[in-house]
């Protein structure tokens, strides 16, 4: 199906727009995926912030121009399914990873993060990623460590001064 000029600067501009404000991107080949299975990918997609495209090759090459990822330029080959993650740089490696394990016809080709592309294999070092709110957890866990430490350490003086006294005040009852 033919598209008129206008509709594919409309699309450009928006992939455009997408891969600039993206942390990452995931391609993907989506040959021998029904529409259905299409669907809730795309569900899981918007409920992850994760922004997918189908866009043909020629006008996503262009869209990337300019943007850290026109590393990907190569891989844009045959029916590509890209998937820009917005605010989780993992997010669109786990939702289609976990998607590929379920489909064994949908196949990562590859992904890019800051303007570096990396193989399929590549895969497993994005999804492992921690989200967001796990790395705000760990890194509240880090910097609390030495202030519980701190608090148990002079918590420690007065219990010892305390156990002290105690054990004199029983010495002097069992020899009286």
């Amino acid at each position: 199906m033919a598209i008129r000029l206008e509709d594919k600067k409309a699309i450009v501009a928006e992939v455009n727009e997408t891969a600039g404000g993206a942390l990452s991107v995931v391609l993907a080949d989506y040959r021998g995926i029904t529409s259905g299975d299409m669907t809730a990918l795309r569900a899981k997609a918007r409920a992850e912030s994760v922004h997918l495209k189908v866009v043909r090759n020629n006008l996503a090459k262009i869209a990337i121009r300019g943007t850290e990822f026109e590393c990907i330029d190569a891989a844009l080959v045959g029916p590509t399914i890209l998937a820009f993650s917005m605010e989780d740089p993992g997010a669109a490696a786990r939702l289609l990873k976990d998607f590929a394990k379920e489909k064994e016809a949908f196949e990562i080709k590859g992904l890019a993060v800051g303007g570096e592309l990396m193989g399929a294999d590549q895969i497993d070092r994005l999804a492992k990623l921690p989200t967001r709110h796990e790395a705000l957890t760990m890194l509240a866990a880090v910097t609390q460590a030495p202030i519980t430490k701190l608090a148990r350490t002079l918590n420690e003086v007065p219990t010892k001064v305390t156990r002290a006294v105690a054990a004199v005040r029983d010495q002097k009852q069992e020899a009286a």
